[in-house]
């Protein structure tokens, strides 16, 4: 079994008494890694919150009734908790009323469950996140060299783990996420009327990785006002499918201050959704997908090991780019990505360079990955 880079942490909240809050999209392999935990302990209570009588349960269930249900039991762990009514007040009831049950609930959609525990159990919980496998847990599961291997077909068809471990039908596993459990949340929100048009979204975004991407444009394009596609990106991003990244301002006037760019967690997703599985060999956005697979490892990276490093892409009025900026104790560090390993000698903008001298600039390629993925 794949060690998840999540596993230590959350054996050391258990008996904390805070609830464990376990948030990530569907299929990225939350249940697995909780029943790699707590499977054969028979205290644990399992509930899921996609079926119709454990949402009715916790409709207007009493302490009394909870204790009853509980038992002896030590821990509750309560699966997509973000489909139960007032879920957080249930969760406190719990913390409150039994001490000494640990109270673990997963979610596929921060929308929904940060904003439903988060004032109930202020100060009594603890939120980890869970993305699709890493570069960094499979190099411990396998070895680096064949990791390093694996890279084209990873850009392909991604990390989700069911892809992961089902060689040669990939695309099988693929189009059965695509199809049952990518949109499953995101259509879900009440105020989601047109899921056609997020449809259409999502396939615009996906072509547009590693470009600046503007509101207004995709505003257009899909005959939406820049507000709604605001909050429909704020959708996406919430429901663990996509994430932004700013551009970074400090010295210069020319430096673009508003930009954003927009990547996928999961690359085989965001094939999946332009129907582009062709190998590396036959594909024309190859440096697109290198740049996206990099800056996702990373930023799954700085969130597992609770870095506060701020992720930043550099532009200017003129053109000048840099893929990549990480601001970390006063510290800016920046990268430039190459697929082709002889682009390697590219030099850091002069201009960029002059306004941050004390910054420092790497080009990364398939040679030298471990240079910014952290191992």
């Amino acid at each position: 079994m794949i060690e998840r880079s999540q596993e230590s942490a959350i054996k050391s909240l258990i008996g904390s008494n805070k609830a464990i809050i376990l948030m990530g999209a569907r299929q990225v392999g939350k249940s697995t890694l909780l029943h790699s935990l707590l499977d054969g302990d028979e205290s644990v209570l399992w509930l899921n919150g996609d079926d119709d009588d454990v949402r009715e349960l916790f409709r207007s269930i009493s302490s009394t009734r909870l204790k009853a249900i509980v038992g002896n039991r030590k821990t509750v762990v309560i699966d997509e908790a973000q489909r139960i009514e007032d879920i957080g007040l249930r969760l406190k009831l719990i913390t409150d009323q039994m001490p000494g049950v640990q109270v673990i609930a997963t979610g596929s959609s921060s929308f929904e469950l940060s904003s439903k525990v988060n004032e109930p159990l202020t100060g009594r919980k603890r939120e980890l996140k869970l993305y699709p496998l890493s570069f960094r847990e499979m190099v411990a599961h396998t070895s680096f060299l064949e990791e390093c291997r694996m890279i084209p077909h990873r850009l392909t068809y991604g990390y989700y783990p069911e892809v992961v471990c089902s060689p040669a039908n990939e695309k099988v596993v693929l189009k059965e996420l695509t199809d049952s459990y990518l949109y499953r949340d995101l259509l879900s929100f009440e105020n989601l009327r047109k899921p056609d048009v997020v449809v259409r979204l999502l396939k615009a975004l996906s072509l547009q990785i590693g470009s600046q991407v503007s509101y207004n444009e995709l505003a257009s394009l899909l005959g939406l006002t820049s507000k709604t596609v605001e909050k429909y990106l704020d959708i996406l991003e919430k429901s663990y499918i996509i994430f932004r990244l700013g551009s970074f301002s400090r010295n210069m006037r020319n430096e673009l201050k508003l930009s954003r760019k927009i990547y996928f967690w999961d690359l085989g997703i965001r094939n999946a959704v332009i129907g582009n599985m062709a190998p590396l060999e036959n594909r024309n956005d190859t440096g697109a997908l290198w740049e996206n697979f990099l800056i996702a490892e990373r930023m799954k990276n700085n969130s597992y090991s609770n870095s506060f490093a701020q992720s930043y892409f550099w532009r200017t009025k003129d053109q000048s780019e840099i893929d990549y900026l990480e601001e970390e104790d006063g510290g800016l560090s920046a990268y430039e990505f190459k697929w082709n390993p002889a682009k390697s000698k590219t030099k850091c903008p002069a201009s960029f360079a002059a306004a941050y001298p004390s910054s420092t600039y790497k080009v990364i390629t398939p040679d030298n990955i471990e240079e910014f993925i952290k191992l």
